[in-house]
């Protein structure tokens, strides 16, 4: 009975811990990958989002010009122009899950 029970917690105990290795909640992906460049209001108002000029995600005209999967694309694989990196790529960083979950975040910047 005792070895059952110890068998059951320990079932308990993993389980649990395996939800703790679950994708990051998305403000602490957005804190931790993002505003850096992105502020942490999306507006872009950062030395570097200043330095490479990163659009005002609080602006729908902004927001209006990409579409979630176009977001996505950008966020796994990063961006460029000519030879010049402006994003790096998050793809080995971030599950596809929680890409998404950004792009929801950002959509919700937007001011209406």
């Amino acid at each position: 009975m005792l070895m059952r029970k110890l068998i059951a917690l320990s079932v308990l105990c993993a389980a649990v811990g395996g939800l703790s290795l679950q994708a990051a909640d998305v403000k602490e992906n957005w804190a931790k990958h993002c505003t850096k460049c992105h502020g942490e209001d999306g507006k872009g108002q950062t030395t570097m989002g200043k330095k490479l000029k990163v659009a005002d995600y609080t602006d729908p005209k902004v927001q209006a010009k990409f579409t979630d999967e176009e977001m996505i694309k950008i966020t796994k694989e990063g961006k460029k122009e000519g030879s010049k990196t402006l994003m790096k790529g998050y793809s080995d960083v971030l599950s596809d899950q929680e890409i998404k979950d950004l792009v929801a975040h950002i959509r919700k910047m937007a001011k209406k």
